[in-house]
């Protein structure tokens, strides 16, 4: 059984269809790998629209929140605003599900403490533009919302991860059964999580 935490979490990460196309798979799963998270589920899939829709279903709460940063972005830029909040959510979810669908995707399961806010800070800003150096996104994109928006496209930004542990476990059930997720013993959870690795270490020799 795996050394597990209150501060256990599990987080969704989906290699998006330009990851794929741009061979950097494993470089995406190295940085999580090095960091100490362990992947306890992982599929290539070729997303249906109905799993894209049920992937990025969201409430009115987080429509109106997603359309807020549209409008921030736009009034940043000097950009008019000619909808609603709501309706550029749905333009974004409209991108979504092209953006999803284009191509075979990677799916993961991540574990760890403190896994998805930890992912979260791997992977970076949705804006590449913003991502800071030293993430994902910073790294291997130069795509912004500005030049997707231009041209009515998902800012393609190679990976997407769970925000919060609500919206982990529902996009883990989009992508994986619960007897697609394996439960083991990574080496270095000893190192990083147990106190008897310390006492162990630190055991007075019995000769002395």
């Amino acid at each position: 059984m795996s050394i597990h935490t209150h501060y256990h979490e599990r987080t969704l990460v989906l290699c998006k269809p330009d990851t794929i196309q741009r061979g950097l798979v494993g470089e995406i799963i190295s940085r999580f790998e090095k960091k100490g998270l362990k992947i306890v589920a992982l599929k290539m899939v070729m997303p249906t629209r109905k799993q894209a829709m049920d992937h990025y279903h969201w409430s009115d709460e987080e429509k109106e929140a997603s359309g807020s940063r549209t409008i921030e972005a736009r009034k940043s830029k000097g950009l008019p605003i000619t909808k609603t909040a709501k309706e550029y959510a749905e333009d974004v979810q409209r991108r979504l599900y092209t953006y999803l669908t284009s191509g075979p995707i990677v799916a993961m399961v991540i574990e760890g403490a403190h896994a998805i806010e930890h992912v979260r800070k791997v992977v970076g800003h949705g804006n590449p533009l913003s991502a800071d150096v030293g993430t994902i996104r910073a790294d291997y994109t130069i795509d912004s919302y500005v030049v997707a928006d231009d041209v009515d496209r998902a800012t393609r930004n190679l990976v997407h991860a769970s925000g919060n542990v609500g919206e982990a476990e529902r996009e883990i059930k989009v992508w994986f059964s619960e007897n697609e997720i394996v439960d083991y013993d990574l080496a270095i959870e000893k190192i990083l999580y147990s106190k008897e690795w310390e006492d162990e270490v630190n055991k007075p020799n019995s000769k002395d």
